[in-house]
Formats: C-alpha cells, sequence, structure tokens
C-alpha cells in the first residue's frame, strides 16, 4: 500500500475551503479535522470531500468537520504548517455569521477534549486490565506492581484540571502554560492540606475572605470555566501591557488573580456545578435505564454523525473520576457493537466484493479501534435500511445492559481491546456486558443480513 503524502492531502484540503484567510480557528479530534471557517458559502462540500483521503464532509455544530480517520493527527501537523502556527481560536472572528450559543459550546468541548482522548482511552484500559490481573490473582492489591500501575491508569484522571487547563488555554486562546499553572495550584499538597480531615467544604481565608475548599482532583468543570474567565484577563493583559514588560508582568497578574478568584468563587461553583449536572443524568439513566439504553444505544450513531457526541462525552468523564464508574459508556459500547454486526450481516449476503471487502475492514477497525466513523460515512448513512439495522440493534443491547445497570470503571471507547473496561468488583457486570454487546451485535446482524440484498454494491 502506497504511502499516504498527508502534505500534498493538506494542501489541498486547504485550497479548497477558501486557504488559510478563510479560517478562524482549527483543532482535529480522534477522526476529523475540525475548521472554523470565516465564510462557509465560498466552500464546496463535493469539492473538499474530492480529495483523496477524505472520507466525508460534515457541517455541523459550528464547524466544517472533514473525516480523515485515525490518522487526523498526521495531517493536522501538515495542515498546521501550511496555516502557519496553532490557531485553536482566534482573538476575533470576523466572519459576521450568527453562530448559536450551542454550537460554540460543542466547538469549546471538542476543542478541549480531543487532544487528550489518547491518553483518557489508553489509561482506562489499562485500570481494566489492571483489575482483571487482579482478580485472577496474578497481582496482589498490596504489592509495588499494582501501585506503580494503579498509579499510571489513574494519573491522567488525578491530574485532569493540568491537562483540561493546558488544552482549554490553547481553546481560549489564553497562555495555556500559565493555565497549566492555575491547574497545578490547584493540586498542590499544601493547598489540599488546608482541608485536613473535613474534606469539601473546609474553611479558611484569603485577605480576610472566606475561602470554602475543595478537593479539584479529578475534576472538569471548575477548570474550564476559570479558563474560559481567565481568556479575558489574559487577552487584555496581552493588549495593554507593554511588550518589554510581558515576561513576567502578564504571567504575575494572571496568577496573583485567577488562582485567588479560583478558589474563592470559580472552583466551588464548579464542582457544585458540575456535581449537580452529572446527579441529574445518573439520576435519570437510573431510574429509567432501560429507557436511557434504548435512546442512547441507538442513537448514538447519529450523534456521532453530527459531531455533537462531544457534549455527551464531559459528563462520562467526570462521572469515572468522581464516582470511579459510568453508566453511559456501555451505551456507546452497544452502539459501536451494532456497526460490528451491521458490517458482518452485509459481508455474509452480499456478493459484491467491494461492499464484502469494506464491511469486514470496518468491522475489523472498530473491534481493534472503536473508531466507526468511516463505516458509518462510507456506508451506513448512504443506506437507510442498514442504518436503522445499526440503530436497532445499538436500541436492543442498550436496553439490555440498561436494565442490568451495567458500568464502566474507565472512560473508553466501544471495542474488544477495551472490555477490560467493565471488569469491576462483580464477575456479573462483566458477564452482562458481554450479553448485551452480543445481542447489540446478533440483532443487527440478522437484520442487516434479510435487508441485505446479494447484489448490495458499495454506493
Amino acid at each position: 500500500m502506497a504511502k499516504k503524502d498527508y502534505k500534498k492531502m493538506a494542501t489541498e484540503i486547504l485550497t479548497a475551503v477558501g486557504g488559510k484567510e478563510n479560517i478562524s480557528g482549527m483543532t482535529h479530534c480522534a477522526t476529523r479535522l475540525r475548521l472554523n471557517l470565516k465564510d462557509k458559502s465560498i466552500v464546496d462540500d463535493a469539492e473538499v470531500q474530492a480529495v483523496e483521503g477524505v472520507v466525508n464532509v460534515v457541517n455541523k455544530a459550528g464547524q466544517f468537520q472533514i473525516l480523515i480517520g485515525t490518522e487526523v493527527p498526521k495531517l493536522y501537523d501538515e495542515f498546521e504548517q501550511l496555516v502557519g502556527g496553532k490557531i485553536e481560536t482566534s482573538k476575533s472572528d470576523n466572519s459576521g455569521e450568527s453562530v448559536s450559543v450551542v454550537s460554540k459550546v460543542f466547538s469549546a468541548i471538542a476543542g478541549i477534549f480531543s487532544p487528550l482522548l489518547p491518553a483518557l482511552a489508553g489509561s482506562g484500559v489499562l485500570r481494566g486490565l489492571l483489575l482483571l490481573l487482579v482478580q485472577v490473582g496474578w497481582v496482589s492489591e498490596t504489592s509495588g506492581t499494582y501501585t506503580i500501575l494503579n498509579s499510571t491508569s489513574m494519573a491522567v484522571f488525578y491530574f485532569l484540571p493540568v491537562l483540561l487547563a493546558f488544552t482549554s488555554g490553547r481553546r481560549f486562546g489564553a497562555s495555556p502554560y500559565i493555565s497549566a499553572l492555575i491547574g497545578a495550584s490547584l493540586l498542590h499538597p499544601d493547598f489540599i492540606g488546608l482541608m485536613g480531615d473535613v474534606g469539601n467544604g473546609a474553611t479558611t481565608s484569603f485577605f480576610g475572605m472566606p475561602v470554602v475548599l475543595m478537593n479539584y482532583n479529578s475534576t472538569v468543570v471548575p477548570i474550564i470555566l476559570a479558563i474560559w474567565i481567565f481568556s479575558y484577563l489574559y487577552k487584555f493583559l496581552d493588549d495593554y501591557i507593554i511588550e518589554s514588560l510581558k515576561l513576567v508582568i502578564v504571567p504575575l497578574i494572571s496568577l496573583a488573580i485567577m488562582v485567588p478568584l479560583t478558589v474563592i468563587v470559580i472552583g466551588p461553583l464548579g464542582v457544585y456545578g458540575g456535581e449537580l449536572v452529572a446527579n441529574v443524568v445518573n439520576y435519570l439513566i437510573e431510574t429509567s435505564s432501560i429507557l436511557a439504553g434504548i435512546a442512547v444505544g441507538g442513537g448514538w450513531s447519529v450523534l456521532v454523525s453530527l459531531g455533537i457526541h462531544w457534549a455527551v462525552n464531559p459528563i462520562m468523564i467526570n462521572n469515572v473520576s468522581t464516582y470511579g464508574y459510568d453508566y453511559i459508556v456501555p451505551f456507546t459500547f452497544a452502539c459501536n457493537f451494532a456497526v460490528i454486526g451491521t458490517t458482518l450481516g452485509i459481508a455474509l449476503k452480499a456478493r459484491n466484493k467491494e461492499i464484502r471487502n469494506f464491511s469486514l475492514t470496518g468491522a475489523f477497525t472498530i473491534a481493534l479501534s472503536a473508531i466507526i466513523e468511516p463505516t458509518l460515512f462510507g456506508l451506513l448513512v448512504k443506506n437507510r435500511k442498514l442504518f436503522l439495522a445499526q440503530i436497532i440493534g445499538g436500541a436492543v443491547g442498550g436496553a439490555y445492559l440498561g436494565l442490568m445497570k451495567v458500568t464502566t470503571n474507565a472512560f473508553v471507547f466501544g471495542s474488544v481491546t477495551t472490555l477490560p473496561a467493565f471488569v469491576g468488583d462483580t464477575s456479573g457486570n462483566f458477564l452482562h456486558a458481554i450479553i448485551g454487546l452480543g445481542i447489540s451485535l446478533i440483532v443487527s446482524l440478522v437484520i442487516a443480513y434479510f435487508v441485505t440484498s446479494k447484489e448490495e454494491k458499495l454506493a
């Protein structure tokens, strides 16, 4: 197979979207190059999709999303060089186009969380494998081996405020390094020590002002809110402080203002706000888990196709980091295994070599990497009956997972390689997970088999 020329691909995409002058912001997620364009009217979607290596184009959530696949980071590096630097966000956007608040939120979430997905996914799988080794008796929880591997797998969650501060700084246009320092200040041992044995709700004072102390390790909302507010302060300081003094004065004022402001006001509001949202979502799932399984298991692929599934990811990450488990991740597994089942059903029935090879490649890719977009856009969204087969399979499997209250102990993407995330304190959780995912796969396979004709071709 010929090696892809990412520089050539990036050049052609850049030309097709109107050049770097038409780009006000850019980032990427696991499979998509996500662009904020100043003038979308001058862009021909078909021209972009005609570029070799582009799977599909989606214009949703305030972004022009170009589906590439798992190699998108390599393309992004070349694209970034052509544009002339990192512009995840710009100080101003003169496009004149009205973008909804919801679209802006989705765009921000994608930009903040997408760089962290490999670390989160890898840590989640390692955590699941470690729990599995403990259950089969190969590793003792009192051993140095367990402590080292457990610390490794949980570090990304403990230091999540620092990592999110960095990516939030890049997304909102503030210094990512000062942003990371703000996040790190919340995790300093001396600051945490102020809580003593009381924990959340302990109090201290700052120049006479009362401070309600919170434990910020593994939290999501407080630091994102803090860096969003910091971005306005940073841009103000950057505009009005003379160049020769910026090196010292900007970080000095930034830290002196933002850290106290965060621990006094923003942090507690963020913690309680994040917990409220998570509690509401978890309450709805616990009281109507079957309906939640049907909705998420069946509808997740629709959210992915629109590029707005990012709005749910922070809730799952927050659940895992706060409670150690999550109910929503299993439903996304149901969706992915339903896609696998659909592709296998097509491969068993169709005689056309092209569609069979595409289906089997898709099944193999999802089983290993959990990336469904190439199959979703290359096959399912073009064929309503097959898309419906996948949705039904995901909904039925999701209903079972919801009924049995299946959880994962980590935030991972649904594939065969991430099944250890279902390993918990009881063997029942893993068993019911396998049953539920098997239901998703088999139901979608059977439906896809019967709705696929022998003469079916790749559209």
